[in-house]
């Protein structure tokens, strides 16, 4: 069979984002500003709840900019079942310029009658073992990264982290356990399967672990601006402005939209700036106006 390849272009597509942290790091506030971001309507966001209903504390809070958003509560046992109920309920919900929120997708895996409590059950039948239970156990798992990947509209799951070790050997030929970071509570690798993996530590700073969108090496504080320039980007395929100096997309600084910052840029410098190259270009400024008043004053 001959299989015909296609130039390839890009294309509208969906947010498939994963955000995880530890406790406190500000996941779920976090992913509610993507998902307005995203959406530019509260009533397309919807939020699965598996955290005993504090996702509920955010709501219309306007110190935040959050409106009232779509919820609901998951409670025990957290199924891949119940999950993909929920999810495929929240999807249509919200429609495809909408998004979902699972805060947490961590209760999927080591919660009560998550992946791991179906696995000892599995292995618990005369025909299996811990070892073999795996193979049916990891099919149930695809099934729901599958389900969450394929709904029509943006999907961000939140996952808990927790310190990950090592063995390593020590300068006596000892083994010992090593700390090598924050990982998610969830299987192996399930991060990978999202096309954005932001990464939040106690003091609510992001960066990326993964990136396959304009992102480059963001870091900061994840806002609904980002999320606005993640929709703009995904939903229309249109180019974001890119810095005339370093060529990175122009991000907002927190402060400033990316169309003030441009549009000040232009105005200031002749040219569209980011915010690190507008810096480095007014300190550049003041350096030649200072020396030039030097060799006035010789």
């Amino acid at each position: 069979m001959s299989i015909v390849f296609e130039p390839a272009s890009r294309a509208k597509s969906k947010a498939r984002i994963a955000v995880t942290g530890p406790s406190g790091s500000g996941k779920t506030l976090s992913s509610l500003l993507l998902a307005y971001g995203l959406t530019g309507d509260w009533n397309k966001v919807a939020i699965i709840d598996t955290e005993h209903g504090r996702a509920r504390f955010y709501a219309e809070r306007k110190e935040y900019g959050i409106g009232k958003f779509l919820y609901q509560r998951l409670d025990p046992p957290y199924s891949p079942e119940r999950y993909i109920d929920y999810v495929t309920s929240a999807a249509q919900s919200v429609g495809e310029d909408g998004c979902v929120i699972i805060d947490s997708f961590s209760h999927a895996w080591d919660n009560e009658g998550g992946v791991l409590d179906i696995k000892d059950k599995i292995a618990s039948r005369n025909d299996k073992n811990s070892y073999t239970a795996w193979s049916e156990a990891g099919k149930i798992q695809n099934s729901l990264v599958n389900t969450i990947l394929s709904v029509e509209c943006h999907t961000i799951t939140t996952m808990r982290a927790k310190m990950a070790y090592a063995m390593e050997e020590d300068d006596r030929g000892r083994m010992k356990p090593v700390k090598i970071g924050l990982a998610p509570v969830q299987r192996d690798n399930t991060e990978y399967e999202f096309d954005i993996v932001f990464q939040i530590d106690r003091q609510h700073n992001a960066t990326l672990s993964k990136d396959t969108t304009f992102l480059d090496r963001w870091s900061g504080v994840i806002d609904a601006e980002l999320g606005k320039q993640l929709g703009d980007w995904l939903n229309s395929g249109v180019e974001l402005p890119r810095c005339a100096d370093c060529g990175k997309v122009i991000m907002s600084d927190g402060k400033r939209s990316v169309d003030q910052i441009v549009t000040g840029t232009i105005k200031n410098y002749g040219r569209q700036l980011c915010m690190p190259c507008a810096s480095a270009e007014n300190r550049r400024r003041k350096e030649a106006v200072n020396n030039a008043a030097s060799s006035v004053s010789e």
